[in-house]
C-alpha cells in the first residue's frame, strides 16, 4: 500500500483507521472521505478529505484517479441494528457502495479491503469454535450484506482479478469512536458507563458470549493482511480473526479489578439479543494465524486496563 483512499472515515473503524495508516505511510498518501465534514475532527484536520457518497460511482472514480491511489478500504456501511431497523436502507447502501468501490477498484486496478463479521454466521452454524468454512445462513439484513458482500469479493477476485482481501470482524471495543448502531455495542459502552456512572444496564442478556476485539488489535489486523504475500492467501475476503469470547458479567468482573463498586444490571433489548444469539460464542482464527500471521496482543484484562485509563482521559478533556 502507498497511497489508499478509504470510505466511512468518520466511522467507529475509520476514526482510527486513518489516522495509523497516516502515521505508518504518511499522512499525504491516505485520503479520508465521509458523507459528513466536522471541522474539528482529526481524521479532517489530519490529511486529505473529501466528502464522498459512496452510492456516487462517478465522484468515487474520480476521487480515486485524481489521487491516483492503488488500494482502496471499505468502511461506508449501516451496522448491525440499525440495518435491521431500516433493512432496505442497509442493502442499497451496504451492497451499491461495495459494488461501486470494487468497481473502482477494478478500473484502476487498486487493492481492495472491505470487513465482513461475524453477523456473516447464522442459528445454524456452529456456535462453538465456528470453522473458518462453515454454513452461513443469516437470519438479519446486515448479515445477508455481509454474506453478500464476502462472495462478490470473492467473484471480483477470480472473475476481474481484483486483489480483494477482507476479515470477519468481531464486536470491536474503541474508546475513540462512539458506538454505531451494533449489536456488540454495549461491550463499548459498558466502560463509559462504568466511569460516569459506576453503573450500567446492559441490553445483551447475561451469559450471552460473543467474540470481541480491541481496536489496536483490529487496525494491526487490517494492516498485516493488506501487506501479506497475496500467494499465501486461500481465503482472501473472510478470515476469521479474534481476540475474546466474553459475556456482560466477565466484562463487570475485569472493570471491578479496577472500579470495585461497579454494578451490572439488565434490559435486554429483544432485538439486539436475537440478533446475538444468531452468532458464534466463539470463532477459531486458524486460518489467519497460518496465511498471515494473524495475532492477537489485547486480552480481556489488558484491554480493560487500557480502556479505563484512555477513557478516563478523554472524558476529562471533555469535561474541561
Amino acid at each position: 500500500m502507498k497511497r489508499i483512499l478509504i470510505t466511512g472515515a468518520l466511522g467507529q473503524i475509520g476514526s482510527e483507521l486513518t489516522m495509523k495508516l497516516r502515521d505508518v505511510y504518511g499522512a499525504d498518501n491516505v485520503i479520508a472521505t465521509d458523507i459528513r465534514q466536522p471541522e474539528d475532527n482529526p481524521v479532517v484536520q489530519s490529511g486529505p478529505f473529501a466528502i464522498l457518497d459512496v452510492m456516487d460511482d462517478k465522484a468515487m472514480f474520480e476521487l480515486a484517479r485524481t489521487h491516483k491511489v492503488d488500494t482502496i478500504i471499505h468502511l461506508a456501511a449501516l451496522l448491525s441494528a440499525t440495518a435491521e431497523a431500516k433493512p432496505l436502507l442497509a442493502w442499497n447502501l451496504n451492497m451499491g457502495g461495495l459494488v461501486n468501490a470494487l468497481e473502482v477498484a477494478r478500473e484502476l486496478n487498486c487493492k481492495f479491503f472491505t470487513p465482513s463479521s461475524i453477523g456473516a454466521f447464522g442459528p445454524t452454524t456452529p456456535k462453538d469454535n465456528t470453522p473458518q468454512d462453515t454454513i452461513q445462513r443469516p437470519t438479519t439484513m446486515y448479515g445477508v450484506n455481509k454474506v453478500s458482500g464476502e462472495l462478490l469479493c470473492d467473484y471480483y477476485f477470480h472473475k476481474f482479478g481484483v486483489d480483494t482481501r477482507g476479515v470477519r470482524f468481531p464486536g470491536l471495543i474503541s474508546y475513540v469512536a462512539p458506538p454505531g448502531g451494533g449489536t456488540t455495542d454495549y461491550a463499548v459502552e459498558i466502560y463509559y458507563e462504568a466511569i460516569r456512572r459506576g453503573a450500567y444496564t446492559s441490553y445483551i442478556a447475561k451469559d450471552t458470549y460473543m467474540d470481541m476485539m480491541y481496536m489496536p488489535d483490529a487496525l494491526n489486523a487490517i494492516i498485516a493482511l493488506m501487506e501479506a504475500d497475496p500467494a499465501k492467501l486461500k481465503h482472501r475476503n473472510a478470515f476469521n480473526v479474534t481476540a475474546m469470547s466474553v459475556e456482560p458479567e466477565q466484562i463487570a468482573a475485569a472493570i471491578r479489578k479496577h472500579i470495585p463498586d461497579f454494578t451490572l444490571d439488565y434490559q435486554v433489548d429483544p432485538v439486539r439479543q436475537a440478533i446475538a444469539e444468531s452468532w458464534p460464542n466463539s470463532i477459531d482464527a486458524s486460518a489467519a494465524r497460518e496465511e498471515w500471521g494473524f495475532k492477537a496482543e489485547y486480552d480481556l484484562e489488558k484491554m480493560t486496563e487500557d480502556m479505563l485509563a484512555k477513557l478516563r482521559g478523554k472524558l476529562l478533556q471533555e469535561i474541561g
